[in-house]
């Protein structure tokens, strides 16, 4: 894909200005992206959405072995400890 200069430029700056540098690549991409969303031929991602349980779960160690007990709802959906 071939950018006009102008716009090539500017993707560079930005570039340029990020502490992290992402590619050029990853910022077209990212673009692309959004541009296509906002005009809905590209279904948006679904970020992850995580509820608290209302009363708490019940453990103290959760924040240590959180990735026990997500295999482990995984594993049996119904599970409640």
């Amino acid at each position: 894909m071939t950018l006009p200069d102008d716009l090539a430029e500017a993707v560079e700056s930005y570039v340029a200005a990020q502490e992290a540098r992402p590619s050029v690549t990853t910022v077209v991409q990212i673009a692309l992206r959004q541009f296509l969303a906002e005009r809905g031929f590209l279904r948006a991602r679904r970020t992850l959405e995580i509820e608290p349980a209302r009363m708490g779960s019940g453990h103290r160690d959760i924040s240590q072995n959180h990735d026990r007990y997500l295999a482990e709802s995984r594993i049996n959906p119904g599970l409640r400890k």
